[in-house]
């Protein structure tokens, strides 16, 4: 309804009911309605969800749909709490309140004690306040100090004093977070969280639609859609759903990490800052890198897979790879910004502090751990990218005893003519997928091309303070690999 033609008074809004003109429904009817409605206009349901167009979503449309209450079960990183949100959108812009009301009360039916007197005080010329879609969405971290009274709601003896109550009057009442989501969505995070006792307190909402306050006999029959997310991890760690709250909740519905390193980059092309006010041009095979870091370390045994790898990891790896080709070019004054392989190596820390490590894992650490991944990620982009393409000249030139040093502060033009310097390697690399010909491109086409050389064995790779140093495998090499793989029983292959 526009704001010229909405009804300002309660008068105006029982006419406007009367005709037709405002429709009185339920939330979960109104959700309903609205994604129906969606539905046959063929829109996005959940704008900026990405991968979940086949699993996740038809499993929420079918929970709405049924009016049920429901659970996001996923492991950290897969936009739990972004869909829940998004579920704003499924609202109506705005609906009418009475003013001054805390649980956002009907003007049309009250339920609090303040709604109903103040409707009979000033009767059909009572003003209407209008609330939109975006403060009907109340959203509560679970933490295990959360009390009954935050949730719930308490006698407030202060209250009742300044406005000299007695303590059994219901205006006395302080309403927690639950009844100020009346007429809305009411979220909790990482339900687990929350202790048993707390929960138990959700019982008669989920079921019977109401509440009690403590230490008071009266009912709120609450018109609310109760969301929650958790993480499979916490049944076992930090806490778990109690059975009799699990019963009352209508669907489970599992997230999960993208199936595939497109979809994933299109997550992490969305919501990586890599807009800055140096221009930034970062190649495909680049983002691949950093996004197949990722996928190595969903399937990394020293890696705790319960706990997951988030796909907040990723993108944090490709703001920090971004950063480090930003301060190259800021030091050789170049124009544009290109980053390469050697910038993701500088990313490191943006991948430790994101993994959890098994004991195994533990006893390398997380940074050779790191390094680990990026040298397989490099391994799988360059099969890909450079597939059929023949380095036997590039390799050739290194078995020969020639060596190449670069630092991932060297300029593109300077680092371009020592790849240059290795036989066949520019060539190579312009017959493969290059986007273009500008020196940042190529420089990064050639670090990937000698990084997937690495990866594959074969050439030996040292670095030391930022210079990168490429030659051949010598037999020495080989066999002090060897001796360390036997000792560590193959860890870190």
């Amino acid at each position: 309804m526009s704001g010229s033609s909405r009804p300002l008074t309660l008068g105006a809004l029982k006419a406007a009911a009367a005709r037709g003109a405002i429709t009185r429904r339920s939330v979960k009817d109104e959700v309903r309605q609205n994604l129906m409605a969606k539905i046959r206009r063929g829109e996005t349901l959940f704008p900026g969800i990405i991968g979940y167009d086949d699993s996740v979503v038809p499993q929420i449309v079918n929970a709405i749909l049924s009016r049920h209450n429901f659970i996001l079960l996923g492991l950290r990183g897969q936009a739990k709490t972004r869909i829940l949100r998004a579920m704003t959108t499924l609202l109506d812009d705005e609906i009418p309140v009475v003013p001054g009301s805390e649980i956002n009360d009907d003007p049309l039916a009250p339920l609090s004690a303040f709604g109903r007197q103040k409707v009979a005080a000033e009767g059909d010329d009572m003003p209407i306040d209008w609330l939109p879609r975006e403060a009907r969405y109340v959203e509560k971290l679970a933490t295990p100090d959360v009390t009954i009274a935050d949730m719930i709601g308490d006698i407030d003896p202060i209250k009742a004093a300044h406005g000299g109550l007695q303590l059994a009057s219901e205006l006395a009442m302080h309403f927690g977070l639950l009844p100020r989501a009346n007429r809305g969505l009411f979220a909790i995070n990482e339900l687990p969280d929350l202790a048993g006792k707390i929960q138990v307190g959700l019982f008669n909402i989920l079921q019977e639609g109401d509440v009690q306050i403590k230490g008071f006999p009266v009912r709120l029959p609450l018109d609310v859609m109760v969301l929650f997310t958790a993480n499979p991890e916490d049944y076992t760690a930090r806490g778990k759903i109690i059975t009799p709250l699990k019963d009352r909740i209508g669907a489970e519905i599992r997230t999960h990490y993208m199936a595939s390193r497109a979809q994933a980059m299109s997550i992490t092309e969305q919501e990586a800052w890599v807009a800055r006010d140096q221009a930034i041009e970062v190649p495909a095979f680049v983002r691949e890198v950093v996004e197949e870091i990722a996928f190595q370390a969903r399937n990394e045994r020293k890696i705790d897979k319960r706990s997951g790898v988030s796909q907040r990891m990723p993108i944090s790896v490709l703001e920090s790879v971004v950063s480090n080709a930003e301060r190259r070019a800021l030091l050789n004054h170049q124009s544009v910004a290109t980053p390469r392989v050697s910038d993701v190596y500088a990313a490191i820390p943006a991948i430790t502090g994101k993994i959890e490590l098994e004991y195994e894992g533990e006893q390398i650490g997380a940074e050779r751990i790191a390094r680990d991944l990026i040298r397989k990620a490099c391994g799988e982009v360059f099969g890909s990218i450079f597939a059929g393409i023949d380095f036997r000249q590039t390799l050739d030139h290194f078995n020969q005893g020639n060596t190449l040093t670069v630092s991932d502060m060297t300029a593109d033009k300077e680092a371009l003519r020592e790849f240059q310097g290795v036989s066949g390697l520019v060539e190579a690399v312009r017959s493969g997928k290059v986007e273009k010909e500008a020196d940042g491109a190529l420089v990064s086409a050639c670090e990937l091309a000698m990084e997937g050389l690495c990866a594959l064995k074969k050439l030996a790779r040292t670095e030391e303070h930022g210079d990168i140093s490429y030659g051949r495998v010598t037999p020495e090499r080989t066999q002090r690999k060897q001796n360390f793989d036997d000792w560590t029983g193959g860890r870190l292959n």
